[in-house]
């Protein structure tokens, strides 16, 4: 894919596709929420700054591409807050305003664009599940890692797991999905060896607070799946991807794991070149479990995220009015900070763990 493309170019036009997709289908959520709920939309932006290509519709809504394709975001009529002043402090019409509008309504419009993104997810990974199939890997064990906790515990190659801790599984990803939480907890592992069942008790090693039983499996196959067992497979894989994001971030919270996993648009672009050469398959699944990331950060507690918006929401409903303006703003300028923080922190990431050097290294391959 894109190989007729120089290595930079192909690398820009990647990451700018990935970055794009994402946006683009993150503000729509907010752009067909609000028109769902009666708030006029004044603009609709993919990328920040100065206007690549800008026209207006019938309904007033100014539709643009900015030259910054980090970022975008949908200008809602009156979303400023009231008293502040701006170009939309006096609606045009005080029915299209969105701060008009009830609670009710402001927090499905700021939800969407998350729920857009998760939605996403699940429609890549469903048509990904019907054109090439779901990779399937089965339940049979092929190697034994030397001193690993599968050896200590006696599981050989040949075995089949069958079970963990009484719950029966029919595929390798659930023997990781079972494990990856329990490093250092027993877990009985039932295995069928030449037709005779057997239990066995293993301790997963700990792998950067990852659990790790030490087993491989045979190459995946690839089974296709009809429209509704692809929609069903999308969402499960979606919340497993969910989860273990999750599960990361809460075990870096802890210490457990380190943040040099933690990337930037640099890491992002890097990711995006090598899946853009890899396959469409391979830049489909990267673009899916992206949106996913994307929809989680954006429900994060913080505010100026999505996320912050539905928790000064959440108060306002407990206090029967909206907050102080001067907390609300207090509350953006604190989150526009940590977000430039985390935005150092992971640029520092990507360029202290040799992203940017294997990127440059690529280019000149």
């Amino acid at each position: 894919m894109l190989d007729i493309l120089p290595a930079f170019p192909r690398t820009v036009l990647a990451f700018v596709v990935v970055l794009g997709v994402l946006i683009f289908i993150h503000e729509l959520g907010h752009y067909l929420a609000a028109r769902w709920r009666g708030v006029h939309v004044e603009r609709f932006s993919v990328g920040f700054g100065r206007a690549l290509y800008s026209w207006t519709d019938r309904r007033g809504c100014e539709w643009r591409i900015g030259w910054i394709p980090l970022g975008g975001y949908v200008k809602m009529h009156g979303m400023e807050q009231p008293g502040e002043g701006g170009p939309s402090a006096a609606p045009l019409r005080p029915e299209g305003a969105f701060h008009a509008k009830p609670l009710k309504d402001r927090a499905i419009i700021v939800a969407a664009g998350p729920v857009a993104n998760v939605l996403l997810a699940v429609v890549l990974f469903a048509a990904l599940f019907m054109a090439v199939g779901r990779p399937v890997v089965t339940n049979a064990v092929v190697t034994v890692v030397p001193g690993s906790a599968a050896e200590r515990a006696g599981i050989l190659p040949g075995d089949r797991i069958v079970a963990l801790d009484g719950t029966a599984i029919t595929r390798f990803e659930e023997v990781q999905r079972h494990i990856r939480p329990r490093a250092g907890q027993p877990v009985l592992v039932g295995i069928e060896r030449d037709g005779r069942p057997l239990e066995l008790r293993a301790v997963p090693d700990s792998r950067d607070g990852v659990g790790v039983l030490g087993v491989g499996a045979g190459p995946a196959e690839f089974q296709r799946l009809d429209l509704f067992s692809a929609l069903w497979a999308g969402g499960v894989q979606t919340a497993d991807v969910s989860a273990q994001t999750l599960g990361a971030l809460w075990q870096m919270l802890t210490g457990e794991r380190g943040t040099e996993e933690l990337g930037g648009p640099l890491r992002i672009a890097e990711l995006s070149g090598q899946m853009a050469d890899a396959g469409l398959r391979s830049l489909v699944t990267f673009i899916a479990v992206l949106s996913v990331n994307l929809a989680l950060i954006n429900l994060f507690p913080i505010p100026i995220l999505d996320g912050g918006h539905l928790v000064m929401y959440a108060a306002e409903a407990v206090r029967g009015r909206p907050l102080p303006p001067k907390a609300v703003e207090l509350g953006f300028r604190a989150g526009f900070a940590l977000l430039i923080g985390l935005f150092v922190f992971a640029t520092w990431n990507d360029l202290a763990h040799g992203a940017v050097g294997r990127w440059l290294a690529s280019l000149a391959g």
